[in-house]
């Protein structure tokens, strides 16, 4: 079997240990001392751990493609891309954006996914991010494709993806959410409260329905305010919600990310990427839903300025957390992996090192948090 011999490695329930890990027939099958019939699949500098791989709950695209493109070739492209990050798995993300456009890239992630691809991260499922959503905080999203919550639409979409949708961000204080919102919990799809006006009121009702995580916290949401709390103010009270974080100090500052990992409970913080097609292409042009993006620097803004998603890297989120958030390397490794593989119901198979998971690992440098390698399934997908 193959594995990673003398390494230090992320344990679950037992931190950064020195020990060999090995793979057989997908599945880790022994974390100890004895490294008898390892073959190595590299051999680790003295700065580099075997950690789970990361898990991106929230990702639009990469290297020139999207989600939205509505083809196998353009997931594929992603995986492929991320792979470089240490993720394993993703949830392809959508938009609000026409009916025919939604349903094609629902149906995409449905033949992707039982044409089973070994190449690149997994694909998770879809994580749809509107159209249910608020047009006071629509963001980059196009305004005039905004529709009411509404069962029927979303089992037509769902039924159109064979059953993958995992997430939908929504607005909890449009009508409808009443109904859809339960349902949705009571079909296991996850709930996440995002583009949104939602008030303290409308927060409790919606966790009181059955509504579990909060979409990229801080952005396109109704502010904290001392006389109303808004919808950041109740992410950052109420334990039951998982809060997102874009972590590239753009999106939110330091302080912001700070206030989060000082306030919520450890297994209540998600980072994620919310990347677009310009991630791991050069500055300039792109584009996000039909609208021209400028990326430069780093950023990627609508020609009015609106933020348009981000090029961000996984592991460079975990080292944005590490290094200016001051979080412990261990706990930020958490919020990229069993954190989300929590949320979304997966964490039997994904999130963490012990004997019986998937063979699903990256090796990262904790000086330069530089991926050497991503392992998914047993399986190399990144050197």
């Amino acid at each position: 079997m193959k594995g990673f011999v003398n390494a230090n490695v992320y344990v679950e329930g037992k931190g950064v240990v020195r020990c060999s890990v090995g793979f057989e027939n997908g599945k880790i099958a022994c974390v100890g001392d004895d490294p008898t019939g390892i073959e190595p699949l590299m051999t680790l500098r003295e700065d580099e751990v075997v950690v789970p791989g990361f898990i991106d709950e929230h990702i639009h695209g990469a290297a020139g493609s999207d989600a939205m493109d509505g083809t196998t070739e353009a997931l594929s492209t992603i995986a492929r891309a991320i792979a470089a990050e240490g993720t394993v798995g993703f949830l392809a993300t959508t938009m609000t954006q026409s009916p025919e456009n939604i349903g094609k890239a629902m149906t995409a992630v449905k033949q992707y996914r039982s044409e089973r691809h070994p190449e690149g991260a997994e694909v998770l499922g879809l994580h749809l991010e509107g159209p249910f959503i608020s047009k006071k905080h629509v963001g980059a999203q196009p305004i005039e494709y905004v529709e009411a919550p509404s069962v029927e639409i979303f089992r037509k979409y769902n039924e159109l993806s064979g059953n993958n949708i995992r997430i939908i961000s929504m607005a909890p204080e449009t009508e409808g959410a009443e109904t859809l919102i339960p349902y949705l919990r009571a079909n296991g799809v996850v709930t996440s409260v995002g583009h949104t006006d939602a008030a303290y009121k409308d927060m409790v009702n919606a966790v009181k329905w059955g509504a579990q995580n909060v979409t990229h916290t801080f952005n396109a949401q109704k502010p904290l305010h001392h006389r109303e709390i808004g919808t950041v103010g109740s992410a950052l009270l109420m334990d039951e919600l998982n809060c997102e974080l874009i972590c590239d100090t753009i999106h939110v500052s330091v302080p912001a990310i700070r206030l989060v990992v000082k306030n919520k409970p450890h297994d209540k913080i998600t980072l994620i990427t919310d990347a677009m097609r310009a991630k791991h292409m050069p500055d300039g042009e792109s584009e996000l839903g039909g609208q021209l993006v400028i990326v430069k620097n780093g950023e990627a803004r609508l020609v009015d300025g609106t933020l348009a998603g981000s090029v961000l890297k996984m592991n460079d989120a975990v080292k944005n957390v590490t290094t200016l958030c001051g979080v412990p390397f261990t706990d930020a490794i958490d919020f990229a992996t069993i954190n989300p593989a929590t949320t979304l119901g997966i964490s039997d198979r994904l999130g963490s090192i012990r004997p019986g998971k998937n063979a699903s690992v990256a090796v990262i440098s904790r000086e330069t948090f530089r991926i050497s390698m991503t392992v998914r399934d047993g399986q190399v997908i990144y050197r």
